[in-house]
């Protein structure tokens, strides 16, 4: 099968393909998708870490820019731009879903809290660590439930602020406040 010779970047029209996009024009679509597709394709793999996710989603990318290439304004950005902000948001979206689908009710959220301490704590190839830091799981100890569960949300399962506060149905300044609060009690303890 014959490949057709891709374009390099800056001699591709991609206004005008976008153009071609938001009259109907079929071609300018499949002009569009052979120049940019295997790039959108890594893009979308790089955040989503699954092949066929990213598959999924660069397919969804270009259906929304064949029926939103008439929104295109230009003078917000590059036409290349605009394509693969929408594929990063599409990704982006798939990564949050995820994790927001593996967000359960408030039990197991705290269960998961006391579990990620205990297993701080209990962990035997961490012992030598435990023994050099002991003065932080005692300064953990001393905070309030609900601010040690932010700063192990935050520095040992790694969540955002958003998703913190998601996860504990608190309000997202309050976590914020928390955990700024909870940083500054854990340097006073361990100064």
């Amino acid at each position: 099968m014959y490949a057709m010779p891709q374009r390099t970047p800056s001699s591709f029209d991609y206004d005008a393909a976008l153009a071609g996009c938001a009259a109907g024009r079929r071609e300018s679509l499949r002009q569009l998708y052979e120049q940019e597709g295997a790039r959108l394709l890594g893009v979308a793999q790089r955040i989503v870490r699954d092949t066929g996710q990213a598959e999924d989603i660069v397919h969804d990318a270009f259906l929304q820019v064949w029926t939103r290439a008439g929104s295109f304004d230009p003078a917000l950005g590059s036409a290349r731009g605009w394509v693969y902000s929408i594929t990063r948001n599409l990704a982006l979206n798939a990564v949050r879903d995820r994790r927001e689908q593996a967000l359960d009710d408030d039990a197991t959220q705290a269960l998961e809290a006391r579990e990620a301490l205990a297993a701080w704590r209990d962990d035997a190839a961490l012992q030598t660590l435990k023994d050099g830091a002991s003065r932080i799981g005692f300064c953990l100890e001393k905070l309030d439930p609900e601010r040690r569960h932010c700063i192990l949300h935050a520095y040992v399962d790694g969540l955002s602020h958003g998703e913190i506060a998601r996860r504990l149905g608190t309000p997202l300044g309050t976590v914020k406040a928390w955990i700024k609060r909870s940083l500054q009690a854990l340097r006073e303890c361990l100064a």
